[in-house]
């Protein structure tokens, strides 16, 4: 089994949820997305807490969000919430779009995210997403 077939740590999948997340060959998550239902964003939110509570090294992760339409005001809570918890401050997050309404969405987001916080840039293009979350790690403090 290759690295990127390596479930994430306590990931269990449900049929009525619209996501899937992978280990990422770096240790991170891949998640992608097709969905922001009132279903999909309380699994992912209780799936991304559980792994911030051990957070403890640097991490990439990318959110592949180009199947989502819109973004309601739930996913934006949920996401400020966790982006703002201090264990964020090891991550480093791509977040890759294929429409403007969710593009703003996200500057909405990076913009009320504390400073200190995850390290979040967002992309239109999969392949300039990896490459910057393949930038050497540095830990802010």
């Amino acid at each position: 089994m290759s690295e990127v077939e390596v479930k994430p740590l306590n990931w269990k999948s449900d049929p009525n949820i619209g996501y899937t997340v992978h280990r990422r060959p770096d240790g991170g998550m891949h998640y992608v997305f097709t969905d922001l239902s009132p279903a999909t964003l309380d699994h992912w939110r209780a799936f991304s807490m559980e792994h911030l509570l051990e957070s403890d090294r640097l991490t990439r992760n990318l959110y592949d969000l180009r199947q989502v339409a819109e973004v309601p005001k739930q996913a934006i809570q949920y996401a400020l919430e966790l982006s703002n918890d201090p264990s964020t401050r090891n991550i480093r997050l791509a977040v890759v779009v294929s429409s403007a309404i969710v593009q703003k969405a996200m500057e909405e987001l990076t913009a009320l995210t504390s400073p200190g916080g995850a390290e979040i840039a967002i992309f239109q293009d999969m392949d300039v997403a990896e490459t910057w979350l393949n930038r050497p790690l540095t830990l802010v403090v």
